[in-house]
Formats: structure tokens, C-alpha cells, sequence
């Protein structure tokens, strides 16, 4: 059994995180991590104002980081050294080099470290890579997604546009999901471009992002994400040599390719199918399919896309 502690009582925590772990029938909801103590009373389980007193608990052997981008290195790292395995939530780090301190940290303790990409769960994602290892479009060359909303940056999310609290904006927040799947579906990236800028809103972060990666595979990834857009886009399509697979809307149920068309919808909480997989990691019964060593990928695409505006 899984004791789970959960930092942060936010959106993700209360609509997804808890009731995930409460579903779980080998995890239990041991306790939260919040300043706020009022916001865990509902929960009627232990509750702490500060993660070294959570920590000092030996019966708590899991940890979820459901706080914001800038403490995710330290609570992680912190946890991991106290001998907990740990899911943070995305993206992983502020940066590269926060990455790879987490990495260190994961291996220096032996516990399972795991990052909340959990569209590396939906069903027909699963799908599209067996059908894309089968050679259902021929060579895959090219793959496009854009993730289009509004956001002004203000409203209960509004630390998303404070690069000291989030590393960026929809780059680090969108993006970095999507990215995950291209890794994901593609393997290792290779090379990158981006191009961010302000064109709508003028926060003290991009409102939009453009990145390009290349793939060893000879795979071409273009990424479009969106914060100055009336218009909500969720798209996803691969082309290949011999046709084409559609995804869109990402993450709707429908996977389209030459000759098949399948209805897949994921679970209806989409964290669970994550926090499912994590648990068999831990008991050994199946490879993490979304560990910090795969995240730090993305972390590593981020980077390299706000270094190399403008290049390629």
C-alpha cells in the first residue's frame, strides 16, 4: 500500500490528483501539504503546513508536487531524499540544469521518480504508436499539433504568466504536454527551433510559442501553442509517406488512418490510468511509462526553444 502525500490542494489536486489516489485500490490519501490547513480539513486526513514535517512521517512512502513550476526541483529532490517515491506534476523543472539535479536525486535514492504526462496513457496514443511501429502511414515524416485558448493572466491562474513562479507561459504550460507525446510517439529528439513572442498580451511571458524538433528518425515535429486565440484548437495529425493519421481533437477519443477509424476515449479521470502505472512501477509489475528520465526530454526541448528564437 501507497500512503500518498499531496503538496498543494489546487485545481489538478481536488478535480483529479485525490480522487485518482482515492480510486486506486493499493494507494491511500495519507495526508496534504498546504499552507491553507482549512483546505484539507474536508479530507479528514493528516494535514501539515510545511513538507519537513510531512516528511518526517515514516509511514508516508509516496508524494505528489502539485505546487507550481518553481518548487517542483526542491519539493521533489527534498522528497526523494527522504526516501519517498514522488510524481510531480508538469513540466518537471524551471529549466535543464533542475532536471538533471532531479535525475540525480531519483538515482541516488532508488525510488520511482514519475512525471504527470499522462497523455503517454490514453488509449489511442498507445494506439497510434503501435499503428505508427506497424507502418500504418509508411515512413511517419511529419507530425503537427496546436493547442489554441485565451488567457489573460488573470483569475485563479494567473501566477501561470509570473516567469519566476511558471518558466514560462504557454511553452512551459501546453506545450510541454505536447512535446511529451512526441517524444513519446518518436524517441529522442535530435534538434530544435522555436519562436516565441508577444503578439496579444503583453505579460511578462511569451503568449505564444512555435517549436520545431527534429527526430532521429527522420520525423519532423511542429508544435503551435496559444494563449491569444479566441478560436480553441486541440489538434493532432502525423503525416507519412503512404497517408496520413488524425488525432484531433488530442485529446477526444477519435484516431483516424488510412483504412481504420477507432473510437478510444481515455478514462474519465485522466490522471488515474497515470497514478495506475506508477504504482505498478513501484511493485515492479510494469515499466513507468512517464518517469523523470523520459520528462527531462522535454525539459531539454523547452531549453534549447527559448535559446534558439529565431535559428535553426
Amino acid at each position: 500500500m501507497l500512503n500518498w502525500i499531496v503538496i498543494g490542494i489546487g485545481d489538478i489536486a481536488i478535480r483529479r490528483v485525490i480522487p485518482a489516489i482515492q480510486a486506486e485500490p493499493r494507494s491511500r490519501l495519507y495526508g496534504l501539504v498546504t499552507r491553507d490547513l482549512a483546505k484539507a480539513a474536508p479530507y479528514g486526513v493528516r494535514s501539515w503546513a510545511t513538507l519537513d514535517e510531512a516528511l518526517a512521517d515514516p509511514a508516508a512512502n509516496a508524494v505528489y508536487v502539485g505546487t507550481s513550476v518553481f518548487l517542483h526541483a526542491p519539493q521533489t529532490i527534498q522528497s526523494l531524499c527522504a526516501g519517498k517515491h514522488v510524481i510531480c506534476e508538469k513540466p518537471m523543472a524551471m529549466n535543464e540544469a533542475e532536471a538533471s539535479t532531479m535525475l540525480q536525486a531519483a538515482d541516488e535514492s532508488g525510488k520511482t521518480f514519475g512525471v504527470a504526462y499522462y497523455r503517454r496513457s490514453y488509449p489511442k496514443v498507445q494506439r497510434a504508436k503501435q499503428l505508427l511501429a506497424a507502418g500504418a502511414i509508411g515512413q511517419p515524416v511529419l507530425a503537427e499539433l496546436t493547442c489554441h485558448s485565451w488567457f489573460d493572466g488573470t483569475g485563479s491562474r494567473g501566477w501561470l504568466v509570473d516567469p519566476a513562479k511558471a518558466g514560462g507561459g504557454p511553452l512551459f504550460d501546453i506545450a510541454s504536454h505536447r512535446i511529451d507525446v512526441l517524444n513519446f510517439l518518436f524517441g529522442q529528439p535530435q534538434r530544435v527551433s522555436g519562436q516565441l513572442s508577444n503578439v496579444v498580451h503583453h505579460y511578462a511571458v511569451e503568449d505564444n510559442a512555435t517549436v520545431m524538433i527534429e527526430y532521429a528518425i527522420g520525423v519532423r515535429g511542429v508544435i503551435d501553442v496559444r494563449w491569444n486565440s479566441k478560436v480553441s484548437r486541440d489538434e493532432c495529425r502525423i503525416r507519412g509517406t503512404d497517408g496520413e493519421m488524425e488525432l484531433s481533437p488530442l485529446n477526444g477519443p477519435g484516431l483516424v488512418y488510412p483504412g481504420g477509424r477507432e473510437d478510444l476515449p481515455a478514462h474519465t479521470n485522466l490522471h488515474y490510468p497515470m497514478l495506475e502505472n506508477f504504482v505498478d512501477a513501484v511493485e515492479g509489475k510494469a515499466p513507468l511509462l512517464a518517469s523523470g528520465a523520459s520528462a527531462y526530454w522535454t525539459d531539454w526541448v523547452t531549453e534549447r526553444a527559448k535559446r534558439t528564437t529565431g535559428e535553426f
